[in-house]
């Protein structure tokens, strides 16, 4: 009981992910051709507008990556109390979470980008309190 309350953090923080991450890779894998198009749509008059069809499998896979790493990180940590692999999840969570903020800025889709923001602080504190 006590590796469970030692490693609390950690196990809210690759929880979150691993729910965030693995809803929405496992969307866009799901509802592909929407996805495509909202986001065809959305980058149109965008340096991005040719890139759609290669961006959207990369966040994709990054995505769904980052929910899988944190969804195994969260269970290895809860049944284990070992959370050497922990520290993937917030920097997964990171990357994939610039790849959008970048994304949404060059679509001047500022406000999409703004919301992004208290997502990539869960990840800075994620990183502080996760430990090697």
């Amino acid at each position: 009981m006590d590796l469970i309350f030692t490693n609390l953090p950690t196990i809210f923080i690759t929880a979150f992910f691993a729910i965030l991450f693995l809803q929405s890779g496992l969307d866009k894998v799901m509802n592909y051709q929407g996805n495509l198009h909202y986001f065809r749509a959305q980058f149109k008059n965008s340096p991005l507008a040719g890139s759609v069809s290669l961006l959207l499998p990369t966040i994709t896979f990054l995505e769904t990556l980052t929910g899988i790493v944190s969804a195994w990180a969260f269970l290895q940590t809860l049944l284990t109390g070992q959370s050497g692999s922990a520290i993937f999840s917030p920097a997964l969570a990171g990357t994939s979470l610039l790849g959008l903020f970048f994304g949404q800025r060059m679509a001047k889709d500022y406000g999409g980008a703004a919301s992004l923001v208290p997502y990539f602080l869960v990840v800075l504190l994620g990183l502080w309190m996760i430990k090697l």
